[in-house]
């Protein structure tokens, strides 16, 4: 017997409109999409694993900003050094809202930090911390906190010519090197926020200027139409800083975190695209009654 497909989907709403959505534009007929239109474009962080009590990226970039403190003790005077010295998340939690003084001054450090370095340097370090690094509540690695309900649609779409891509306000190399072996996508198909660099003596160098725009809000739709010159069919994301890329798309998915028995449960950061999605008909997947397995 084939496998069920979908398999960690609960019968309901949130299933049948994605199955009937991925139906309609596959089959000839008024809805019909060509192939080399079949974009799926999906948040990372929250949409595809956790992002509580802060995004994973964080993990890996206080460890680098605390051995920076430890080699210059002047940098716990400065944000966002004293904010991490202090274990405030309430400051680091302005990215996520887009205050402006907190965006510069973590741009700033995370620009700092990794500038002169080559693309494998930082490759190294990120692999070193997906083979350490733990999450602090759930107590298992990172990685192993990928949503499985989501690499499941993955495989539908791809099953379907979609080309799926993750575009998030996450540093594009951090998810580079996570995206062949726990998304199953090529590197190519990440889209986020990054460093530019320059190519001197046969070798690429990280600079400190930023490639562009944030990959927030506004920035994504046109960060994915920069990257694949279209807007796409399928979106996913589950926060505010979604909304302009859900909005974008023919069919727009937003999962909620309402299951704080197997993840967390929380609407900071995701009010306007819950009120979004009332308004406009998306579909909204609520991780408790809509997943039967998370993880």
């Amino acid at each position: 017997m084939a496998e069920r497909v979908l398999a960690s989907w609960r019968e309901g709403a949130a299933r049948q409109a994605v199955m009937a959505f991925v139906s309609a534009v596959t089959t000839p007929g008024t809805a019909f999409v060509e192939p080399a239109d079949r974009i799926a474009t999906f948040d990372n962080d929250g949409t595809l694993w956790v992002e509580q009590p802060l995004p994973p990226q964080f993990d890996f970039v206080f460890r680098t900003w605390a051995r920076e403190v430890e080699a210059d003790p002047s940098l716990a005077a400065r944000q966002p050094y004293k904010a991490l010295l202090e274990k405030d998340p309430e400051f680091f939690k302005g990215l996520g809202v887009q205050d402006p003084g907190v965006v510069e001054t973590l741009l700033e450090a995370f620009t700092r930090s990794w500038a002169g370095t080559t693309p494998e340097e930082f490759d190294a370090q990120v692999r070193e911390w997906t083979a350490t690094a733990k999450h602090p509540k759930l107590a298992v690695p990172y990685r192993d906190l990928v949503y499985r309900p989501m690499l499941e649609l993955f495989d539908l779409l791809h099953a379907h010519d979609f080309r799926v891509f993750v575009c998030s306000g996450g540093g594009r190399d951090f998810m580079r090197v996570l995206a062949e072996e726990t998304w199953g996508i090529p590197k190519e198909n990440v889209i986020g926020s990054a460093a530019a660099y320059t190519y001197a003596d046969g070798r690429l160098i990280r600079s400190r200027e930023l490639l562009g725009s944030l990959d927030l809000g506004a920035g994504k739709p046109e960060h994915i139409f920069a990257h694949t010159g279209r807007l796409p069919v399928f979106a996913g994301g589950n926060a505010d800083v979604d909304i302009e890329m859900l909005a974008s798309a023919r069919f727009a998915l937003l999962v909620n975190h309402d299951d704080e028995g197997r993840e967390f449960s929380y609407t900071r950061g995701a009010d306007a695209s819950l009120a979004k999605a009332e308004e406009l008909g998306w579909t909204v997947v609520s991780m408790k009654n809509d997943w039967a397995t998370v993880f």
